[in-house]
């Protein structure tokens, strides 16, 4: 039985390749999925249809977009574990997007969110096991402060999680509950069926009149735990004062975490941090910790994986490695409740960076 699979994409036109392991310690020799065809991919995701009662159970999606062809949104299917794949298919509207990540309710239908050009999140789905995708809907308009001091900060990716009945949350950095956009909220909605989406509800770190600025979320969801009882935890990095400047900045890891399904939160804690932007690697785009913080829930923990920064020694450019919280995170209860409203800041074309570039 296939427990794990591992993803790796190049953009210069080599495409995405998948290695399977049946035991996490051990992997196969990587096959081709997508690509050798001169084109760049980039953002790729994986999913596999683990429940037993799907018509499509076994069945493994990936999705990437095609960096030379406007960051074109495309869908490989496999329906052996992972052992070969299908020719690549675009979900019927032929949308552009980056950061897609395909989720695989109980009925085998197969959601996926992504963010178009920083301007908003859609999803498309397929009924079918893959053979087709749909068109995509509009899961929200993005409304984003551009985050200080250059740091190249996600703009807008999702990040997507699914609990044990199938419903799925979709967070991203936002400012619309903060008047005059100053500096961002992670934010999230939900669906139960890929195709109506919930209000925009966002997470009460700290209070909207506060200085910091919340971005790059990476959300956690218990698989074993569904509806008014699920439980959530969320990483992100964040500026305690977003007024800075690349010399001032500080950066940290927070993390907050639910155990309604969102409906309260507990007191959120810092877990990283404070590093300075001189303390991680610049890209073209600026300083960077990566567009994503991977998060997952095993055993009731939360566990994120995220770059940290510190002060380089004997010599070293930089001291800039994947840290982890030893043990995981308890998910705790909390008292903050959510909110969707007051909405105080939209705009038709909202404050942000430009849309991150492939970089190998």
């Amino acid at each position: 039985m296939i427990v794990g699979l591992v993803l790796d994409a190049n953009v210069n036109g080599a495409g995405v390749t998948v290695s399977r392991s049946a035991d996490g310690l051990t992997w196969q020799n990587p096959v081709l999925a997508v690509g050798n065809d001169g084109q760049g991919y980039d953002k790729e995701w994986i999913a596999c249809d683990n429940t037993s009662t799907s018509p499509h159970y076994g069945n493994c999606y990936i999705e990437a977009d095609i960096t030379s062809s406007g960051n074109q949104e495309i869908m490989s299917t496999s329906t052996d574990g992972g052992a070969t794949w299908s020719a690549p298919a675009s979900p019927a509207s032929g949308d552009s997007g980056l950061g897609g990540q395909p989720l695989v309710q109980p009925n085998g239908t197969v959601v996926v969110p992504f963010s178009t050009d920083g301007s908003s999140i859609r999803s498309f789905s397929s009924t079918n096991g893959g053979a087709s995708w749909g068109s995509s809907v509009l899961v929200a308009n993005i409304s984003s402060a551009t985050v200080s001091g250059g740091l190249r900060a996600g703009d807008g990716l999702p990040s997507a999680e699914i609990d044990a009945a199938g419903k799925i949350y979709v967070a991203w950095q936002d400012c619309r509950f903060r008047s005059g956009c100053p500096s961002n909220d992670i934010v999230y909605s939900t669906t139960t069926n890929g195709t109506s989406w919930t209000a925009v509800t966002r997470v009460p770190i700290d209070a909207v009149t506060s200085s910091a600025d919340h971005f790059t979320p990476g959300l956690g969801v218990d698989p074993t735990t569904s509806g008014a009882t699920a439980k959530l935890g969320l990483y992100y990095y964040f500026y305690p004062n977003h007024s800075c400047t690349a010399a001032t900045c500080q950066l940290e890891v927070g993390f907050t975490s639910s155990t309604n399904g969102g409906s309260t939160w507990s007191t959120a804690q810092t877990v990283a941090g404070p590093m300075t932007l001189a303390q991680i690697a610049s890209t073209s785009q600026g300083p960077m910790v990566g567009d994503y913080i991977s998060t997952s829930v095993v055993a009731g923990k939360s566990i994120g994986l995220f770059p940290v920064g510190k002060a380089p020694t004997n010599g070293q450019a930089f001291d800039e490695a994947m840290y982890t919280v030893s043990g995981g995170l308890a998910l705790r209860a909390g008292t903050i409740p959510s909110s969707t409203g007051p909405v105080l800041y939209t705009t038709p074309s909202h404050i942000r960076l430009s849309p991150p570039v492939p970089i190998n």
